[in-house]
């Protein structure tokens, strides 16, 4: 590793990944290696970023509300009885502090099911509609601590029983006991997502399309309402390596390993993803909004840290590894081309009763679309595919689907038949007190949920297989956007259309009644 190499990778980044703005910072034992910031926090009035510019880091926010727990609350389990308070209709066994801290809780994420009950894409998400919407859970779509499915108000949650069990406001107990010692001066909590500190906008569009402010208006607190500069983000990185040989430190406590109920290692926990850069065991995380993404991550090996803020929609994983290669001096190994295999097409998963599908994405890779949006694996020299832990295999002419974030191992089921259009109709939610609709139109069919939150724009649905369609939704209140819901009908002994099962990874297995 050089300074030069580093400089030059960093130098690629605006071409790269463009967009309005953006800030680097790369450190390495405890000191600073780059810093570095370019384009435009505020394009139209012409504001420089620079490393104090203020973003919303967003669910970067997870681990320092992890912080404060630990920090507050060293035993996490007695704030179990707290959470189940807030969950007044849960049929099932509450998920305990641990359960929401490791995103092992079974609860559905609330910003996909907002989109059930009906939120426009732009509108207005209240602290009273969040009480609301998590107080309605009745049933869970795992039992706890058996999966992992990645869940919001699990750390929003976390973040007002905290506070409500000292009496004391979320933000400021986070800025006196988590951001000040850490020598974060400008981070704070910055709920409103609407009113930026400093005035920093977030952009949609591409260079191609071209960009525009994003319109956010949501309330976030304990899961994402972080703000924070670069110079922030930088002093939060010192902290963790000078604090990285204390075993009361509160990131080393918070990177220890996690299990599943089954003793299955866990690629989560306290706020913190577990992951693999270049071989090398890190922990870190993204963050995003519609117009913000941002990513950070530590090594302990190496005791390196790399942070990315845009205030637009690239890829800052992308951009963070691209100069981690640098600093480690390592090469991105080149996949094996392979020709596509002929397993590739429409399954169902059936115990989160996903559709999923399975493409050729050229050059010896596959894109899978499973969760919130499509991952692309690469082949290896056994026949499998895979991206990271995740991993597609044909075995006796089965294909075998192992996510070991989400501790599933599946067999998929190939789909099979063609969607008809006589599925329309009124579908009624008793749980979430949400309506799905859907109409044929002239030979297309179209949805759209309609809630106490609103009624959503009609879309068009897309076939999958016999009784199964898709409910496009790539934009939402929240940046991990559903994606597409399975729709799932099931017809009565006259063979009219009796149920519907509604699902995305975020929010899975949500019956529907016909009307």
């Amino acid at each position: 590793m050089s300074a030069s190499q580093i400089d030059t990778a960093i130098a690629a980044l605006p071409a790269r990944y463009v967009g309005p703005g953006g800030a680097i910072a790369v450190l390495r034992d405890g000191e600073v290696l780059a810093r570095h910031a370019w384009g435009w926090a505020d394009a139209e009035r012409r504001l420089p970023f620079t490393p104090e510019t203020m973003t919303l880091v967003c669910s970067i926010t997870k681990q320092f509300t992890c912080a404060l727990m630990l920090d507050q609350v060293p035993d996490p389990t007695v704030l179990n009885d707290d959470i189940r308070s807030r969950l007044p209709h849960l049929e099932a066994a509450a998920p305990g502090a641990l359960h929401l801290a490791h995103n092992q809780s079974g609860l559905r994420d609330y910003w996909a099911l907002a989109m059930v009950c009906g939120a426009p894409v732009e509108g207005f998400f209240t602290e009273g509609d969040a009480r609301r919407l998590i107080a309605r859970t009745r049933t869970l779509h795992f039992t706890p601590g058996t999966r992992y499915s990645y869940c919001n108000q699990n750390f929003r949650l976390l973040g007002d029983v905290v506070a409500a069990r000292h009496r004391r406001d979320f933000g400021e107990m986070l800025r006196t006991r988590i951001l000040a010692p850490a020598g974060m001066p400008t981070a704070r909590l910055a709920a409103d997502t609407a009113d930026v500190p400093g005035g920093t906008v977030g952009y949609e569009g591409t260079v191609e399309a071209g960009f525009r402010p994003a319109v956010n208006n949501i309330i976030w607190t304990g899961d994402a309402g972080l703000s924070a500069s670069l110079d922030d983000m930088i002093a939060w990185e010192k902290h963790i390596d000078a604090t990285r040989d204390d075993p009361a430190a509160l990131y080393r406590r918070q990177s220890a390993p996690v299990h599943f109920a089954d003793g299955a290692l866990a690629g989560y926990g306290f706020g913190l993803a577990r992951m693999k850069m270049f071989g090398r065991d890190a922990t870190g995380h993204g963050g995003g909004l519609r117009g913000w993404r941002s990513f950070r991550f530590y090594i302990p090996a190496e005791r390196v840290s790399v942070v990315v803020l845009f205030n637009h929609m690239a890829d800052p994983r992308g951009a963070a590894m691209d100069v981690l290669a640098a600093v480690l001096g390592e090469t991105p190994p080149a996949p094996p081309s392979a020709p596509a295999p002929d397993w590739t097409g429409r399954y169902m998963e059936s115990e989160t009763g996903l559709a999923t599908r399975i493409e050729p994405a050229g050059d010896g890779k596959l894109r899978l679309h499973f969760a919130t949006g499509a991952d692309q694996l690469s082949a290896t020299a056994n026949g499998a595919y895979t991206a990271g832990p995740t991993r597609l295999e044909s075995i006796a002419g089965a294909v075998r689907m192992t996510r070991p974030v989400d501790n599933l191992a599946v067999t998929l089921e190939p789909s099979a038949g063609t969607a008809t259009l006589d599925v329309g109709g009124t579908y009624y939610s008793a749980e979430l007190d949400a309506t799905l609709t859907v109409i044929e139109a002239g030979g297309g069919l179209y949805g759209a949920f309609s809630g106490e939150l609103g009624d959503g724009a009609m879309v068009p649905l897309l076939p999958h297989a016999a009784d199964i369609w898709l409910l496009p939704m790539p934009r939402a209140l929240d940046s991990a956007a559903p994606g597409d819901w399975t729709l799932s009908f099931a017809r009565n002994a006259a063979g009219q259309p009796a149920t519907v099962n509604v699902g995305c990874w975020l929010a899975r297995n949500i019956p529907f009644t016909a009307t």
